[in-house]
């Protein structure tokens, strides 16, 4: 009987679990590829932006200094972007003052005394008619005082008609979305709970025989 107590109280084997777990990889695929698809249907969605550029170079007059130009040329490039040009350029530009101040960047080079102006718009042609008017209403600016200054702000080179789009294609924006996707499931993967396993249950230990089993055994 005791024998039979001890086979009682035997632990149930865990029945296997038949829950089978998501591997990692697919997760990560999976983030990528909806980032991509997300990331290429932006690219097409979104109209394309065109990038025209044109120069403007400050040189010295008969009485200035030629060292003088380059410290001109990085004053003007931050003029340039000030409501009294933009005010003027507005006219020639045909269009408020508001497309031109979220248009039009300049930037300056620290060797020469040139300027760029840059204008960006969803059409070609508008964008290259922003900077040309943007550096002409600067020349004209720059040159009512070049008797002080010594310095004359000269146009260097028009801004031709963009022929194709500065932004993203939809290649890349698909490309960077799926980059975007699967760090994005990396760090799922990182910060989810870990799963813990359960501990080994002790062995049972049989029940004490009982009084009527010890008195038949003796």
């Amino acid at each position: 009987m005791s024998e039979n107590l001890t086979r009682g109280h035997r632990p149930p084997h865990p029945a296997p679990s038949r829950a089978r777990t998501v591997p990692a990889w697919s997760l990560l695929a999976a983030t990528a590829v909806l980032g991509g698809a997300l990331g290429g249907a932006y690219g097409v969605v979104k109209p394309p932006v065109y990038t025209a550029t044109s120069y403007v170079i400050a040189v010295p007059t008969d009485k200035g200094d030629p060292s003088a130009a380059l410290g001109f040329a990085q004053a003007y490039g931050r003029v340039a972007t000030q409501l009294a040009v933009l005010g003027d350029a507005q006219v020639w530009a045909g269009v408020p003052v508001r497309t031109l101040e979220s248009s039009v960047r300049t930037a300056t080079s620290p060797d020469a005394p040139m300027v760029a102006v840059s204008a960006t718009s969803s059409r070609p042609g508008l964008a290259a008619d922003m900077a040309n008017a943007v550096t002409r209403s600067l020349t004209q600016h720059a040159n009512e005082s070049k008797q002080s200054t010594h310095v004359e702000l000269l146009s260097f080179s028009r801004a031709p008609k963009p022929t194709s789009p500065s932004s993203a294609s939809p290649t890349v924006t698909g490309l960077v979305g799926a980059s975007a996707g699967g760090l994005l499931g990396a760090l799922v993967l990182l910060v989810r709970p870990r799963r813990h396993t359960e501990p080994a249950r002790p062995a049972s230990v049989p029940s004490p025989a009982t009084a009527a089993d010890v008195h038949g055994q003796l």
